[in-house]
């Protein structure tokens, strides 16, 4: 089990580049307190240690940006192809879904549900020649390179990608689960 010492607690504050006045902001707690414990003038109680320690947390999260999680080149699909080459090039990739993007604009996406969907209303066969364009559904969000993975995140709680474009091209898209890698460290 790991106890940190007065010399931990300042050493992860002025990694994260926080003054003890925005750790004691965050942590809900006194600039004093801070500079007391870092002082080892005083034992913090455990509840006082988990409200730093999440201040931490939420410091570290901060930090990271899209740029740090996202994935390039982004495999896309355009809206003139057909839908058995986007589930080929979905299945390949092991994708469930998909930007569309014609001459580097996106204008669409493309999900292993919508294909299902069309195959229930149709002939296999037709399915297959049919165009991206007639089954594709809205675009997913865009973000900057520099926006915060908790902003992402909160994207996320409603979208299943987020794409991400910098002056105006698509550089990278990130998806739930480039979230979820940040779990393991």
């Amino acid at each position: 089990m790991f106890l940190p010492t007065p010399n931990d607690i300042k050493k992860l504050r002025l990694d994260l580049d926080l003054t003890q006045h925005e750790l004691a902001t965050r942590a809900g707690v006194s600039q004093p307190l801070i500079a007391r414990i870092e002082a080892g003038d005083v034992d913090p109680r455990l509840s006082t240690l988990r409200k730093i320690f999440n201040a931490f947390d939420a410091a570290r999260k901060e930090k990271v940006q899209v740029v740090d999680i996202m994935h390039s080149p982004v495999i896309h699909t355009n809206s003139d192809r057909s839908i058995e080459e986007a589930a080929r090039l979905m299945e390949e990739h092991g994708f469930s879904q998909m930007p569309v993007i014609d001459s580097g604009v996106p204008v669409g996406s493309i999900s292993t549900d919508q294909i299902v969907r069309s195959m229930t209303d149709q002939d296999l066969r037709k399915v297959s020649h049919l165009l991206v364009r007639n089954i594709m559904g809205d675009s997913f969000p865009t973000i900057s390179p520099k926006t915060d993975v908790n902003t992402v995140s909160r994207i996320l709680e409603e979208n299943p990608a987020v794409l991400v474009l910098e002056k105006g091209k698509v550089v990278g898209m990130v998806t739930k689960h480039d979230i979820m890698k940040m779990l393991r460290g």
